[in-house]
């Protein structure tokens, strides 16, 4: 009998042991994503829009630029060219976003050149500032990569990283509103730093359709690219900070799938972000474990490689544009048309027309390689892509500028 006693009051202490702490369940997708906007300090919800405009001009025949900003976190603004066609179609079109690369804006070539292509093809296109270049610098100077900079303590970095998604989220804020925009047929495009940026926005923004990553993408595992060879503050840090999801690219995929589709193209001689030798063998493993994780390949993503090709924003050439025309259906294009398109060699564009490039990234292997769809892009100039007048600038610059940012976020460290 105490024998029987004795076993009998184990069994109760286990299961008792057992109903104290009950087996973790496995987070949902929407636990993820909440997760992820609250460790990179991303707002929930986001801020209101307060757009404003400040005029229009046809920028190119039969394209229209529309110079406007609106809000984003931490009391500051973003401003940004939207491009539509002149003749805006009877039916709704789609919205795109382009996300530039490090020292990239709206200023930049492909920026411009983007929206002007997919504009003739019927789309809206927003480009903008990211933080520290152009209007969003002091002295209203591109490339100075002022994001890149450390500033203590790490909490930073998350709060760079988030910003960066805001200033996404905000913009499909913003193409949603519009009249002429189909809210489901919104896509943004990544290239470099903006293909990281994407990687994470594209996983908890899903009012997007589509996402198109180049130059990049290539989300990888512990002390790989992404976690300590990329720009610490806006890349690293962040990226770091989400080790809590296991297999973070993997986990990123299946958010991007549950969402819609996802196209990552890249050169295969990509060695800015690591590409050559590497790539098809690692993407078709990460697409397996994706694919694993989501239960079936249902929007996994898709990936290209351009054989030879180096970093390149690939969203302006033909395997990008059939891929978009498929998801999106672009008013004035189809397959066929899109298929028949000529090319215009960047280089040959850039010297021809007086166009401006990074010396570094000028080369055949890199940007100056680039066969972007189209011809007849005209070389936009430099003032014609300011979104504020300039003494409206110079009034309202601290809601605009890097130096805001670190203070007012600087202000919030430690707290929400």
């Amino acid at each position: 009998m105490a024998i029987r006693i004795l076993f009998l009051s184990l069994w109760l202490l286990a299961a008792a042991a057992s109903s104290a702490a009950p087996p973790q369940a496995t987070p949902t997708r929407d636990d993820q994503r909440r997760l992820i906007r609250s460790t990179l300090l991303v707002p929930d919800p986001l801020p209101p829009l307060a757009a404003e405009s400040y005029g229009h001009t046809e920028i190119a025949p039969g394209v229209i630029a529309e110079r406007i900003s609106y809000a984003t976190d931490y009391g500051l603004r973003v401003p940004a060219i939207v491009y539509r066609p002149s003749h805006v179609p009877a039916a709704k079109v789609p919205g795109l976003i382009v996300v530039n690369g490090h020292g990239g804006d709206k200023y930049s070539w492909y920026a411009f050149y983007a929206g002007i292509l997919y504009a003739r093809a019927g789309a809206t296109v927003l480009t903008y500032d990211p933080i520290g270049e152009g209007e969003r610098n002091t002295g209203r100077k591109s490339g100075t990569r002022q994001h890149d900079r450390n500033v203590d303590p790490e909490e930073m970095g998350r709060r760079m990283g988030g910003l960066m998604m805001t200033d996404v989220m905000q913009a499909v804020s913003y193409l949603a509103t519009r009249p002429e925009v189909d809210s489901r047929r919104l896509a943004a495009l990544g290239y470099s730093m903006g293909s990281f940026v994407l990687g994470l926005t594209c996983a908890v923004e899903t009012r997007l359709n589509s996402c198109v990553l180049v130059g990049g993408g290539n989300l990888d595992g512990e002390g790989g690219y992404w976690d300590s060879s990329s720009k610490k503050m806006c890349q690293a840090i962040p990226y770091q900070s989400l080790k809590f999801l296991g297999d973070r690219g993997a986990v990123l995929y299946d958010l991007h799938a549950a969402r819609g589709g996802t196209l990552v193209f890249n050169g295969s001689a990509d060695d800015v972000v690591g590409i050559p030798g590497t790539a098809q063998r690692f993407f078709e493993d990460l697409r397996k474990r994706t694919i694993a994780l989501h239960g079936s390949d249902r929007n996994v993503f898709d990936f290209g490689l351009e054989p030879g090709g180096g970093h390149r924003p690939y969203f302006l050439t033909r395997p990008a544009a059939l891929w978009l025309e498929k998801r999106l259906d672009f008013p004035n294009w189809t397959a066929e048309s899109i298929a028949k398109m000529p090319e215009t060699h960047i280089s040959e564009w850039a010297e021809k027309n007086g166009v401006a490039m990074h010396k570094q990234y000028a080369t055949e292997l890199r940007e100056g390689g680039t066969r972007a769809l189209g011809t007849g892009v005209p070389a936009v100039p430099h003032d014609q892509l300011n979104a504020l007048p300039m003494e409206r600038w110079e009034r309202e610059k601290d809601k605009y500028v890097y130096e805001t940012w670190v203070r007012e976020a600087q202000a919030r460290v430690g707290g929400k």
